[in-house]
């Protein structure tokens, strides 16, 4: 009786079967992945459509040359947007660097001539070393005195623009350094690539490096995301902005100056629209004036839509040159509304997960 009972106590029910769970649909799948990626995807699908667009309306827009223009003209604006990447990322912002571009480049044109002392090339020296000094004074005070970075580099602007006048009198000068004009000559190319394209690759890769698999790089992130929670985690957020603004005022020098080799000439009074197109390159790219989100990649994405932009308007037939920049600034704006729209719904994705 007692087997018989254990018999009864171990039978029981069969397990009931747990049905298999379905799998969401592919639309669902895609518009899930999208959705988390949408910061991405958002300029990318932005430039496939222009190039799409100045590929039917103009049948110059894909010749190869007309390609080596574009990476020509986007150049400087690249080298510089790198630096203005790691400003923006810490929620900072830098307004000097068209005027510390111009004044480098102006340094490196005098020491090339030599009208108070002949320096040669080394003269490509003193304007970085002078960009890396202006970027670390705009740091210091940023950070160490409280000074909005917003104000400071508007300063800063003012007294760069001032010292380009007074070096040069307020008169070009004709003659640049033979390395700059190597670098930067539009017509200098390796194995079909401009040479300042390849300038320009290279200081992306080095930053792309350093913000994504360095130690400072994550610094930078933490710092733009949550400047209290940072600082918490032992960040010192302060070094941070100070090196950042520096690593700017390189850029931009190196900017300044590839421009200077690629005109063959130093104008105290040009260099202006690097500023706008430079922020207008990162933030198209998804990089957020907030901080703490995009990287290289994103400004990458920016610069070539900026490239694309420019040089298909002038190939569009029969629009007058009057309107093309308003125009320019219009599509600017459609596209920096993809990307808000993408962005919060990136973030409402993220939040619901």
């Amino acid at each position: 009786m007692a087997n018989h009972l254990g018999q009864e106590a171990t039978t029981g029910p069969p397990p009931a079967t747990v049905a298999p769970v379905a799998s969401p649909p592919l639309s669902d799948r895609a518009l899930h992945w999208a959705s988390r990626r949408a910061r991405i995807l958002a300029p990318l699908v932005t430039l496939l459509a222009m190039v799409a667009f100045f590929s039917v309306a103009s049948d110059r827009f894909l010749d190869v040359r007309n390609f080596q223009n574009i990476l020509t003209q986007v150049g400087p604006v690249a080298v510089a947007a790198a630096g203005v990447t790691f400003v923006l990322l810490c929620a900072e912002i830098d307004l000097s660097i068209a005027s510390v571009a111009t004044f480098a480049g102006v340094l490196a044109a005098y020491f090339w001539v030599g009208t108070w002392i002949h320096l040669g090339n080394w003269g490509v020296i003193v304007g970085l070393a002078v960009g890396a000094l202006i970027g670390l004074i705009n740091g210091f005070f940023v950070s160490r005195v409280g000074i909005p970075s917003f104000m400071m580099t508007l300063a800063m602007l003012t007294i760069a623009v001032g010292l380009s006048i007074y070096v040069t009198q307020g008169r070009p000068i004709f003659e640049s350094p033979t390395l700059l004009r190597y670098l930067g000559g539009s017509s200098n190319r390796l194995f079909g690539v401009p040479v300042i394209a390849m300038v320009a690759t290279v200081v992306l890769l080095i930053a792309e490096f350093v913000l994504s698999y360095t130690k400072f790089g994550r610094y930078v992130y933490m710092t733009g995301g949550n400047r209290e929670a940072a600082e918490m985690s032992g960040v010192n957020t302060r070094q941070v902005i100070m090196l950042c603004l520096m690593i700017s005022g390189i850029t931009a020098s190196i900017a300044g100056m590839l421009a200077v080799g690629r005109l063959s000439q130093a104008n105290p009074a040009a260099g202006g629209d690097l500023l706008i197109a430079t922020i207008a390159a990162v933030v198209l790219g998804g990089t957020s004036l907030f901080g703490g989100e995009g990287g290289v990649r994103n400004t990458v994405l920016g610069i070539l839509i900026f490239g694309v932009l420019s040089n298909g308007l002038n190939l569009l037939p029969n629009i007058s040159i009057y309107i093309k920049e308003a125009l320019q600034g219009i599509i600017l704006v459609g596209a920096l509304l993809l990307n808000v729209l993408a962005l919060r719904l990136e973030r409402v994705r993220t939040r619901t997960e």
